[in-house]
């Protein structure tokens, strides 16, 4: 197991500056009444993206999100020094519109005007979603999203709650985990490897890594495995995506968040591989483009886009940073404008985004209620 030791020395941030340099201008701008701008850390890990906005930002405060407990006391230990402009919350991102609701409220009641005596929260200026597995949970060995060490079969994001990965491998049927591994893994071999594990289960239940990809080298046909790297990464990150559904979580995510920015704010997204990526491009596109039906003479304003992509498709991270940072390599970069009012996102699908699903997880499970969420500012001591 990794010594836990302060979060600065054990985080490199994904494209921070280029991060700092897209939010700032949505954080400088004059808010009515003297407002602080709001800045929103949905995926808030060891706090470094958090910190960097800070120390740019000198006015703004910050909503960390995240939920991972050990992230929560890490991040922070580091944001201490920025006193009472830091509110941390134990959430998963996709309750993003929620937890605003509970920590700005306060915020919409001290206000005199139409949109707080209607009870709305008020829209933040910047919110950033860095998607994936997090730099603490994979250094974090008994977490058991390393395919390199034997570990137990955890993989939870949250290891408060929920199903594990051993979980996932000792119960669901072949055809169950064959869909986890093809779709989420992208795995060629998924119905062989599916098959392979309901065989062995039978002879003992999985608990930790090392036997898996074991069972991975043998089902996967050699001359894969001298071309398609690690046996066990494909895997893994399907067992990792279906544990903590994060692309249920995705879908909620983007749109609550889009949802939460006043006008002239900006959300920015990294991801860090292809299924994450396509469903941030084709949300923000949609905000971008405008729904008036063909052939429409005048565009009317409810049709008019209510997003501008700030950058040019996914940006990639420079050669110099990914030589620093090996974990950047795969990171894909979008950010988006807000530039009108409109109807929450759900209104313009009917049916809505999905709420995530969590197989063999109570209801109750699921997210921490409103009235039982801990919330905690880093001032004058920044652990919950």
């Amino acid at each position: 197991m990794t010594e836990r030791t302060g979060a600065a020395g054990r985080h490199v941030p994904v494209l921070r500056d280029r991060i700092v340099e897209l939010l700032a201008p949505a954080l400088s701008r004059p808010l009515p009444d003297g407002e602080r701008p709001v800045y929103v850390d949905g995926t808030l890990g060891m706090g470094g993206h958090a910190e960097a906005v800070l120390t740019a930002c000198p006015e703004a405060r910050l909503v960390g999100i995240d939920r991972d407990t050990e992230a929560i006391r890490l991040a922070a230990e580091r944001l201490a020094p920025f006193g009472d402009r830091v509110t941390l919350v134990h959430a998963r991102y996709d309750e993003i519109g929620e937890v605003l609701a509970d920590v700005l409220a306060d915020r919409a009641a001290d206000r005199p005007d139409d949109r707080a005596a209607a009870g709305a929260t008020p829209g933040v200026q910047a919110i950033l979603l860095d998607l994936g597995v997090s730099s603490l949970q994979l250094d974090e060995l008994d977490r058991g999203f390393a395919y390199r060490v034997d570990a137990p079969l955890d993989m939870r994001m949250d290891a408060t709650t929920g199903p594990t990965a051993a979980d996932v491998l000792n119960t669901y049927d072949a055809a169950e985990l064959t869909r986890v591994l093809r779709t989420y893994g992208e795995e060629r071999f998924a119905a062989r490897i599916a098959k392979a594990v309901v065989r062995e289960r039978e002879r003992a239940p999985f608990t930790t890594s090392a036997r898996l990809v074991e069972l991975l080298r043998d089902a996967i046909p050699a001359a894969s495995q001298r071309t398609g790297g690690h046996p066990g990464k494909r895997t893994f990150q399907a067992l990792r995506i279906e544990v903590n559904a994060e692309l249920a979580s995705l879908e909620v995510a983007v749109p609550a968040a889009v949802d939460a920015l006043a006008v002239g704010g900006r959300l920015a997204v990294l991801s860090y591989h292809s299924l994450e990526d396509r469903l941030v491009k084709q949300a923000l596109a949609a905000g971008a483009t405008s729904t008036a039906p063909p052939g429409l003479p005048v565009e009317l304003p409810e049709h008019r886009p209510f997003l501008r992509l700030v950058t040019r498709g996914g940006e990639e991270p420079t050669e110099a940073e990914v030589a620093e940072n090996s974990r950047a390599a795969s990171a894909r970069l979008r950010v988006a404008e807000r530039t009108r009012p409109s109807g929450p996102l759900a209104e313009r699908h009917p049916a809505g985004p999905r709420r995530p699903d969590r197989p063999h997880r109570a209801p109750s499970a699921n997210r921490t209620p409103a009235a039982s969420r801990r919330t905690s500012s880093t001032h004058p001591k920044g652990t919950r």
